[in-house]
């Protein structure tokens, strides 16, 4: 008796693991999220106050769901670590800035918008344009930017700048 119990027990604890494992494998591609990297950035001086960013970067939806764009916002982290938040720019308004700053050189990627779609395991290269009020200096001499998307559904994907 005692060895059937025992061969029982390890055929249950099997069949248990067989099945936990294959409720993970099936949903591995189910998380919502992007993975993203920064691939240049640029700034120019609006005035003595403020300053514009502009940020170039490739996201890629790693998840077996179509990934839908609420919200963008760009945050700027200084060394202290406190972050400020800037004023996103539409895509009417980046492309008038890149033509009344030529500093800015010329616009490469179009502007990641509200209800952009990014299909399932792809990738797509992407800018953002924000506004800070603080001078360009203060902008350089922060520790990094960081962009943040958040889907309809409420999933937010942040990265960084290295």
């Amino acid at each position: 008796m005692n060895r059937t119990f025992a061969i029982t027990f390890v055929v249950g604890i099997a069949v248990v693991a067989i099945a936990v494992a294959g409720v993970l494998l099936m949903q591995r591609g189910a998380r919502i999220g992007l993975l993203g990297e920064v691939l240049k950035v640029r700034m120019a001086p609006l005035d003595e106050n403020s300053s514009v960013v502009v940020i170039d970067f490739r996201v890629q939806n790693p998840s077996n769901v179509v990934f839908v764009v609420r919200s963008v916002k760009v945050l700027m982290e200084e060394k202290d670590g406190k972050l400020y938040e800037s004023q996103v720019v539409s895509e009417m308004d980046a492309k008038r800035l890149f033509e009344g700053l030529p500093l800015l050189g010329q616009k490469f990627n179009e502007t990641l918008l509200m209800n952009d779609k990014i299909a399932a395991h792809s990738s797509v290269d992407r800018m953002v344009a924000a506004r800070f009020e603080a001078p360009e200096s203060r902008l350089q001499a922060k520790k990094r930017l960081v962009i943040r998307i958040e889907e309809v559904d409420g999933a937010v994907s942040e990265f960084a700048e290295k």
